[in-house]
């Protein structure tokens, strides 16, 4: 294949998206728990430099206890305890409300998804191998082994391609829940030190369009039943979508960013809004997440 003497089956496109989704998250997850752990990690340095401020501190302390009355110190000292037990409970709190989490995608999501994305190479690979065969057989008896073989590698390769497909989905839920877990960093302090600014999660690149109204009820009188809805003849085009979408019903169709679908319109259906389909699946889809190519 790299030589390019080999046939390689290609993944569909819908796949291949998926599988470069998994691996941003993954790559944005390994890169925020790290920075995350450091910034959480006690320094040494900073424990010395504080220590040696604090017995400073004590002397200094001493001195001003003559002039200053004795209760001003317990003061200072109960609200410096009350600190320290803000930053052990700050630490212990992110530690498990946000690091726990990551921790368990990467130790356990990625690894079943990595595993099964092995085997449907492998899968791959097989299924290359019964193509070449057939093409080679020259006798009857041959080739009806070579196609029988290759039936065989064919489902097991479409079977493994769905089970890959649908763990790829199944990152859309942690993709969220990672980027809510992100928005409870509410201190711009915190998500500067780990490197990432106030603006938008780099999970999800640039933000998306505010989700548009209903179809408007003059436009569409009647409800739009979308499983009746066919294809015109002329007019379907193909749109890469620019962000994800997640479908409020039924008739609507969930989008991944940087996939590509086709679209078209019908009859008395609202303008802001066309029918997608990926597939066999279809729905309406919001016009402002799309960018239209042909």
């Amino acid at each position: 294949e790299k030589l390019g003497q080999a046939e390689k089956t290609e993944l569909d496109a819908h796949l291949e998206n998926l599988i470069a989704r998994g691996d941003c998250t993954k790559n944005w997850t390994e890169k925020i728990f790290r920075q995350t752990e450091v910034l959480l990690q006690p320094n040494p340095s900073k424990i010395n430099s504080l220590l040696l401020t604090a017995t400073c501190s004590l002397y200094d302390q001493q001195i001003l206890l003559y002039v200053f009355a004795g209760s001003t110190l317990i003061t200072v000292g109960e609200y410096q305890k009350k600190l320290g037990g803000s930053e052990r409970e700050f630490l212990q709190s992110s530690a498990v409300g946000f690091l726990t989490p990551l921790r368990n995608f990467l130790e356990g999501d990625w690894r079943t998804i990595s595993k099964e994305r092995r085997l449907l190479e492998n899968r791959r690979l097989d299924l290359d191998v019964c193509k070449a065969r057939l093409k080679k057989a020259k006798l009857a008896e041959a080739k009806a082994a070579a196609e029988q073989e290759l039936r065989v590698a064919q489902t097991e390769f479409d079977r493994q391609a769905e089970v890959t497909r649908l763990l790829l989905e199944g990152i859309s839920s942690t993709h969220v829940s990672q980027r809510l877990r992100l928005a409870d960093c509410r201190f711009p302090c915190f998500c500067s030190l780990i490197g990432l600014t106030a603006g938008p999660s780099p999970l999800s690149g640039t933000s998306a369009p505010a989700r548009p109204p209903p179809p408007s009820s003059s436009l569409e009188s009647v409800p739009l039943k979308i499983e009746e809805v066919k294809p015109p003849a002329t007019g379907t085009r193909k749109a890469k979508v620019l962000y994800d979408y997640d479908a409020a019903d039924t008739s609507e169709l969930s989008l991944f960013a940087d996939e590509l679908i086709t679209v078209y319109t019908v009859p008395g259906m609202d303008p802001d809004w066309l029918v997608g389909e990926r597939g066999n699946q279809k729905g309406k889809v919001p016009v402002t997440y799309l960018e239209l190519l042909s």
